[in-house]
């Protein structure tokens, strides 16, 4: 039986996730850590409201067997980078590095297909920093996920993420911009649950989170 520790369990893969997990017999108590209460209410899932700009309030939260960090947000919502950077690497890595300090030994994360630190676009550059750092974390295992654009319920509808998929879908049908083919949320959080039990280090490209919902 196993303890998870969560982030970004409001967003569209973390609800799937969340649900997932408490339907998997497998884990015992998901500890979920939220900046807004989810409305889930279940014996399993133990959710804590906090202010990630506070770390040393929550950090004893962050015990359990694995970390799933599925947290995100988009310049829309944040205003500007600097937050947008805050929530997308900040509050991860401060995470992370609290998971790795408490012992846990797996760690699940969701990025973005075409991410690399070296990239001369703001949000796939950041998503490499992120991915770069936290290689240097004490976990026994880490996974990192890199799916393209996640489609699926959402609470706030992202009228530009309609258009980027019906765009993106037909030029995939072209034969071009395969590796950001959309995929849906539920599939994405299946795949998180699945890299859990495959325990190897891995970087799982598009194809690779799909064949892990198998």
């Amino acid at each position: 039986m196993k303890k998870a520790i969560v982030i970004g369990a409001t967003g569209m893969v973390g609800t799937q996730l969340i649900q997932l997990l408490i339907n998997n017999d497998e884990y015992s108590e998901i500890v979920s850590l939220v900046r807004r209460a989810s409305g889930v209410k279940n014996p399993k899932l133990n959710e804590q409201i906090i202010n990630f700009d506070q770390p040393e309030e929550w950090r004893n939260y962050v015990k359990g067997d694995v970390l799933f960090s599925c947290l995100g947000t988009t310049i829309k919502q944040a205003k500007t980078k600097k937050e947008q950077y805050k929530v997308d690497f900040t509050y991860q890595y401060i995470t992370a590095k609290f998971a790795a300090e408490n012992k846990t030994e797996q760690y699940v994360l969701i990025s973005s297909a075409g991410a690399k630190s070296n990239s001369k676009t703001f949000y796939l550059k950041m998503k490499g920093e992120l991915e770069d750092i936290v290689h240097s974390l004490p976990f026994e295992y880490i996974s990192i996920l890199k799916p393209g654009l996640l489609v699926g319920s959402r609470i706030r509808i992202r009228f530009g993420e309609k258009i980027g998929y019906l765009i993106l879908k037909g030029l995939n049908k072209l034969g071009l911009f395969k590796r950001y083919k959309p995929i849906q949320a539920e599939n994405v959080a299946k795949a998180m649950i699945m890299a859990v039990n495959v325990k190897i280090n891995c970087v799982y490209a598009l194809d690779e989170v799909y064949k892990l919902t198998v």
